[in-house]
């Protein structure tokens, strides 16, 4: 079977999979260590094979992939790698979307290539994580308000693409895209057709779920404050906060950006969840599930899928870490199906028995991570 069909298959029923633990609600192990073994290695092995860019890399780190014995072993590629090489299995004619990584320019961009499959196996697993943290007892009488353009707006945003999955889910008395976008191509916020819309359900009493960046909810914070307002978001409302600023306003740790929020908008802190995701991935990791205890005394660790790993490794040696140290961020997606599977990030991480504690990014991480690939 050529290489491309044996990935469709694969996708096939990898997809299955995830339908299976989403039904269960992911209790038990959906996927088990060991059925994760078996999966990683067979997709590691297929992606070799299919994908030019990665079996190059691979053939110049001089490995075997048959002597390639555990996922923890697959070599990752950086994410600086899909800025300037095609990593991808599908060929030149078969790429109908792009996402591209986020940036202050708009070249030397990462690069994730996608066709409908892809698209669709993307949406499957987005969708599952994401209900199971964020949406889970969130009635039908509540309102969506994304807080960054549209997804025709900035078509190559994969975080916009997948608020824009959740919005075309259904579910929600009404769903919108409340950012614009600049001249310069920079994301904007107007913050007085939010408010107003935010006043509007505070006053019907219609639970809300506010979505967006970190300099989002620090443009609407500051929105609120040259108003001399203040919120109280009806009961059962939530927020996702995905992380990045890019800049484009005063930054704050994330326990200042959350005691800001809490007072801005009347919600405590388990009603705020945060997202970690990134274009090379096709899968999120989430650091709470909406409607659980959350000790606030401990930070926040992020759990990938069932159908996903993280580890945090030394970037010296290239070796997880012990717990409670700090390393650098590496996943394993099995949803990465037509491009790598296993990724090196560029973001500071702590190792603990039940996720991960993002740290931020690394300091000159782009740097190392190019010169971990050859010139091909």
């Amino acid at each position: 079977m050529e290489p491309l069909l044996r990935l469709n298959s694969f996708a096939e029923h990898l997809g299955s999979l995830i339908d299976s633990a989403a039904d269960r609600s992911f209790a038990d192990a959906d996927i088990s260590d060991e059925s994760f073994e078996g999966l990683a290695l067979e997709l590691f092995r297929l992606q070799v094979a299919a994908n030019p860019c990665y079996r190059r890399l691979i053939e110049y780190s001089e490995i075997d992939p048959i002597l390639v014995a555990s996922w923890r072993e697959i070599p990752c590629v950086p994410t600086a790698a899909f800025k300037e090489l095609d990593m991808t299995s599908l060929p030149e004619d078969s790429r109908p979307y792009v996402f591209r990584s986020s940036g202050t320019t708009q070249s030397n961009r990462g690069k994730h290539f996608h066709f409908d499959a892809s698209l669709a196996l993307y949406e499957k697993s987005l969708l599952a994580w994401f209900r199971h943290h964020v949406i889970r007892g969130l009635g039908n009488d509540s309102s969506l308000c994304i807080m960054t353009p549209s997804a025709r707006s900035v078509p190559e945003s994969s975080l916009v693409h997948m608020f824009d999955v959740v919005r075309r889910a259904g579910g929600f008395r009404s769903a919108e895209f409340y950012g614009d976008v600049s001249i310069d191509g920079g994301w904007g916020l107007p913050v007085e057709r939010l408010v107003l819309a935010l006043v509007e359900w505070c006053r019907a009493g219609v639970p809300v779920l506010l979505v967006g960046t970190a300099f989002n909810f620090v443009q609407l914070l500051d929105g609120l404050t040259e108003r001399g307002e203040r919120l109280v978001l009806p009961a059962g409302s939530r927020l996702l906060e995905t992380g990045g600023y890019k800049g484009r306003t005063r930054e704050l740790a994330k326990g200042d950006l959350y005691r800001e929020i809490c007072v801005a908008l009347g919600v405590s802190s388990d009603q705020i969840v945060s997202e970690y995701g990134m274009s090379e991935l096709s899968s999120q990791a989430y650091d709470h599930c909406i409607g659980t205890d959350l000790d606030a005394s401990v930070p926040r660790r992020f759990r990938f899928t069932p159908w996903s790993r993280g580890l945090v490794v030394s970037p010296e040696t290239g070796l997880e870490v012990g717990l409670g140290e700090t390393g650098l961020i590496q996943v394993f997606d099995l949803a990465n199906v037509w491009s790598v599977m296993a990724i090196q990030t560029e973001d500071l991480g702590v190792r603990h028995r039940d996720g991960i504690e993002l740290l931020g990014r690394a300091e000159l991480a782009e740097a190392k991570g190019c010169s971990l690939m050859p010139k091909l």
